[in-house]
């Protein structure tokens, strides 16, 4: 057996393999991924080809990330016809013709491999129009070469309609390299990237109007002015608590200090004429020491170029070290601007990294500029801090000089000024000047005395806010109701205080606008600060609709029926036409809720009937049903009550979130409908029509009906109660919120609505001379 193993022959040992042309597309392709990594990079290449092109308009328009499309238009020069055909060719370009032209390079591109990449990873499409063209020609490529828009027509690029400029659309981005697609983050990681790419340039060339967006969005993400600067474009995009800690500096290798722009000296030396041979300038804009971020952002511009440096970056986050806390940092536009000659582009194939001559004295001359500004706002460093619950104010550290007699004397004159002051009235008497009330900027000097400190704070919650009561009318109508429904008037489940801001709906009719802003015009401003910062106290009389509320040192008696009554108008004004819906299940007959009204006497006198117009044989609850369905299609569209054509009541308007009115209320509301609505005019109409909205709403005391002497006593008795804690909870904490953030109260409440009744400072008074 080893005798035959010794035998076989030994096979030869493999040899070097052929070296083999690759064939043009393949090379094509991988020299696409080199440059085209994602659709941000794609993006970076086209905005740089429109400002080359003398742009000052360029929108984009992105899908699904960049991915599926990805559309820059621009109102540059536009591009030839004859040009066209090798648009999308490797290493054709206008930029340069021969090698030395790099070293007088001054635009973006000079390689001429950005659309030619796209083309052999995507989708492309180019619409173009110069100046000179009657019409603009719209061409298609696959594999940087023309190809037909639709199968059986022909390669050449088509006329079509369009704007002096160039639309460059790229869809299905690496829809044939299937590893790098899958590489890609999801959309929104995409979208992000190409925002950053968006943000940037548009920093740097604030004269060019940028605009981003995603398809089918009506606003843009990124929108900013053409003729602008570039301080503004970066309140613009980041934001005025970034903008107002911005410092600006220039720096130029002509410039003897840091931080100036050219020499004061009109001397010439040896180094003057060195500098002038590689001459730079950078201006900088950076955020002081009160700004602090949890990531550095740097935004680095080398002859327009948006590149990266990690030694400029490690230089001026080190000069920071010193000035920042641990863990923040800061933001810096830097634009650097060098003698083409010292700079060498061509060193990436993104174009990210550039190196230049006398990189690191550029770099040092820069940080010290930027460490000398640094230096000069030292002094006005921010501090934020809180302050006691009590509504104490820090004292200023120069007022502990105050000693001896006149610090006492001081104490004298301010108690001498407030007993000069007259007693609080009974009425709000303060109240009657219409003045804004001072702001919180407004720092008192003063030492805080124990009477002038407002022990209680608006975000207090208590305990029973989170547990809802609801209305014995509503548990019945859950119980008794049939199908299950999930609307608001008719779901089982108790309702849950939400924090929905209530929008204001966007209305055209003059009539609505009119009554908006008379709303606005009867405004008072120290009442609307009273109501805004309240705290509630409590319900004194329900049966008077009376509360306690607590403003500062002062506690007012309010009617909160007159005050929900304006809340629920000016609700109701602020949604018209685009109420939420109370569905009722089932739904009652519109007739006889009118007719259970006009029954009754007392609903009579309150709609302005009389008791032969009742009785009359012309039925007028009858008339009252004919208007209201001649008009339910009005009622549908403005004011969500909805009647079908049966007269049956579907729905009623929302005029407040987790705020159900008691239904007790419907007939009466329906039949005073009829009378008491103007229906010839529209503002009229639509001004009377949310009054009566308004009072049906409204939380007040309602007649019950007359108890069955079969009915248990002391059922009735418990109802009774219930009810009335489902409405003394609502007050409180549904009705008082609710008035706290959209109520404008008008100056009319101050005449009997709005009680003065105590004020901290005068009881001390009252107590001192006990």
């Amino acid at each position: 057996m080893a005798a035959a193993t010794s035998e076989r022959p030994e096979s030869p040992p493999p040899g070097p393999r052929p070296i083999q042309r690759l064939q043009e597309s393949v090379i094509n392709r991988i020299a696409a991924g080199e440059i085209i990594h994602r659709p941000a990079s794609a993006l970076k290449e086209l905005i740089e080809n429109s400002l080359d092109a003398g742009a000052t308009s360029i929108k984009v328009t992105v899908k699904d990330g960049g991915m599926k499309l990805l559309q820059i238009q621009d109102n540059g020069c536009g591009i030839r016809k004859e040009d066209l055909p090798i648009l999308a060719e490797r290493f054709t370009t206008s930029k340069l013709s021969t090698f030395s032209d790099l070293s007088r390079l001054t635009t973006y591109g000079f390689r001429g491999e950005a659309l030619a990449s796209i083309s052999y990873v995507a989708n492309l499409t180019v619409v173009t129009k110069t100046k000179a063209d009657t019409c603009a020609w719209k061409a298609c490529y696959a594999d940087g070469s023309l190809t037909p828009a639709k199968a059986g027509a022909t390669a050449d690029p088509k006329s079509c309609a369009g704007n002096d400029g160039t639309t460059i659309t790229v869809e299905n981005l690496f829809y044939n390299t299937p590893t790098r697609l899958s590489a890609l983050r999801g959309s929104s990681e995409e979208y992000t990237r190409i925002l950053d790419v968006v943000t940037k340039y548009a920093i740097h060339n604030p004269h060019v109007s940028f605009t981003c967006k995603k398809t089918g969005n009506p606003s843009p993400d990124v929108s900013t002015p053409s003729s602008s600067t570039t301080a503004q474009a970066i309140r613009l995009l980041y934001g005025q608590t970034l903008a107002k800690e911005l410092l600006h500096t220039s720096v130029s290798s002509s410039g003897k200090g840091k931080g100036r722009a050219s020499s004061a000296s009109g001397e010439t030396s040896n180094e003057d004429v060195a500098d002038a041979e590689n001459s730079w300038n950078a201006e900088a804009y950076f955020t002081n020491a009160n700004y602090q971020a949890k990531k550095t952002t740097l935004l680095l511009f080398i002859n327009h170029r948006l590149v990266e440096s990690s030694r400029i970056k490690r230089a001026l986050e080190a000069v920071y070290n010193g000035v920042l806390a641990k863990g923040a940092s800061p933001f810096i536009y830097l634009s650097l601007q060098i003698d083409p000659k010292s700079v060498d582009v061509n060193v990436h194939p993104t174009k990210k990294e550039v190196h230049f001559l006398d990189e690191d004295a550029i770099i040092e001359r820069i940080a010290d500029a930027v460490q000398q500004a640094l230096i000069g706002q030292s002094q006005s460093r921010v501090y934020e801090y809180q302050t006691l619950l009590t509504g104490g104010i820090a004292e200023i550290p120069g007022s502990q000089k105050l000693k001896g007699k006149r610090k006492a004397r001081e104490e004298e004159d301010e108690d001498a000024a407030e007993d000069s002051q007259p007693n609080g009235a009974s009425k709000c008497d303060s109240l009657d000047d219409d003045q804004p009330a001072s702001g919180p900027s407004q720092v008192a000097k003063r030492k805080v005395h124990s009477y002038q400190k407002v022990r209680t704070s608006l975000k207090d919650r208590t305990l029973d806010s989170m547990f809802p009561v609801t209305h014995p009318s509503q548990l019945k109508r859950t119980t008794s109701g049939g199908d299950e429904d999930n609307s608001p008037g008719t779901s089982e489940t108790l309702p849950t205080v939400r924090d929905k801001e209530i929008k204001e709906s966007q209305c055209f009719l003059k009539s609505v606008r009119d009554l908006r802003n008379a709303v606005t015009k009867a405004k008072h401003h120290q009442l609307s600060e009273i109501l805004a910062k309240h705290t509630f106290v409590g319900v004194v009389d329900p049966a008077r609709c009376l509360s306690l509320v607590q403003h500062g040192t002062r506690l007012y008696l309010l009617n909160h029926g007159a005050l929900a009554t304006e809340l629920f108008y000016q609700l109701g004004l602020r949604q018209f036409g685009n109420f939420s819906r109370i569905r009722l299940d089932p739904p009652p007959e519109l007739r006889m809720l009118i007719a259970l009204a006009i029954d009754a006497e007392d609903g009579l006198g309150q709609s302005g009937m009389t008791k032969a117009d009742a009785v009359d044989g012309n039925a007028p609850a009858q008339r009252i049903v004919d208007l209201l369905m001649a008009r339910r299609d009005m009622l549908q569209e403005y004011f969500s009550l909805g009647i079908s054509e049966n007269g049956l009541i579907e729905t009623l308007p929302m005029l407040l979130r987790d705020y159900t009115p008691n239904l007790d209320k419907l007939p009466l509301f329906l039949m005073r409908l009829g009378p008491q609505v103007d229906w010839t005019e529209e503002q009229p109409c639509f001004d009377t029509f949310l009054r009566e909205l308004a009072y049906f709403y409204v939380p007040e005391p309602v007649l019950l009906p007359k108890g069955d002497a079969r009915g248990d006593a002391e059922d009735s008795a418990n109802e009774d109660v219930e009810a009335q804690k489902a409405t003394l909870w609502q007050i409180q904490h549904v009705l008082f919120p609710a008035m706290a953030r959209y109520l404008v109260p008008p100056k009319s409440l101050l005449d009997r609505d709005v009680v003065q009744v105590a004020d901290l400072p005068d009881l001390y008074r009252v107590f001192e001379r006990c």
